[in-house]
């Protein structure tokens, strides 16, 4: 399982490179949960399946104060994630959307 803990310009890009080769719209999905579920019960799920999902987290209100605020957490079951690395050279990372000045690929780089 891999486990991102994330600001939102870097979930849209896990987000939308988890969903670029289902059909299924709900590729990543966001159960009610305590924060511990949404990282290890629900994505260890999904191992499992045929079509194995991300999971969108840290929504709990109890688990909100141990990380920053602008941040939730992605999980994902090693095999989708594998795919998903599989993915990346022939996904909207390469294109000029991401890539734009200003938007979120800029956003995400370290700063000096």
């Amino acid at each position: 399982m891999v486990v991102f803990f994330a600001p939102p310009d870097v979930l849209s890009g896990l987000f939308t490179l988890a969903s670029f080769d289902e059909a299924d719209l709900n590729a990543v999905y966001c159960p009610f949960c305590a924060g511990c579920g949404s990282i290890v019960k629900y994505p260890f799920i999904e191992k499992d399946a045929s079509h194995p999902r991300a999971v969108l987290g840290m929504f709990d209100v109890s688990a909100r104060p141990f990380v920053p605020g602008s941040t939730l957490s992605f999980a994902i079951p090693m095999n989708k994630f594998a795919a998903m690395i599989d993915n990346m050279d022939e996904s909207f990372l390469i294109t000029r959307s991401w890539k734009a000045s200003g938007g979120a690929w800029d956003r995400i780089q370290p700063q000096e």
